[in-house]
């Protein structure tokens, strides 16, 4: 059965202070990750942990090759890499024990979701953050 997502779990996500570990947030500015976690941090008021191999620091927040490097709490776990690597991302998410994943627009894999919703995680998939929001009227 295709996911479907729910919009009170997309508004809760999106209204509830958090923070956000952004998988794919590196310092290149042309990267839309790039764009959105600026606009999660400063628009929707979430914390980030930027995620990417380099680890680098990203809108002055620390970077971290991976998610069990990323200390403390992950509320979100936002996916912005191809769908045929989120699987592995949303097992990661899981295993840290996140309290939801966001796959990205065009980011779907029908299995990552079913395991994280079996696993009691929040799911959000093929959409972003900034499109939401504003038809949420947030």
């Amino acid at each position: 059965m295709a996911h479907v997502n729910d919009p009170d779990v997309v508004r809760r996500l999106l209204t509830t202070p958090g923070r956000w570990a952004v998988v794919g947030l590196s310092r290149n500015t042309t990267r839309t990750a790039y764009g959105i976690a600026r606009y999660l941090r400063d628009d929707l008021g979430m914390e980030i942990a930027p995620v990417h191999p380099r680890a680098e620091e990203v809108h002055g927040a620390t970077g971290y090759a991976t998610l069990a490097d990323v200390p403390g709490r992950i509320d979100v776990v936002d996916v912005f890499v191809r769908s045929e690597l989120a699987g592995d991302i949303v097992d990661q998410a899981i295993a840290v024990g996140a309290g939801a994943v966001w796959l990205q627009l065009g980011v779907v894999d029908e299995a990552a979701a079913a395991r994280a919703a079996a696993a009691g995680l929040a799911v959000v998939m093929d959409t972003c953050p900034a499109m939401e929001a504003p038809a949420l009227g947030i």
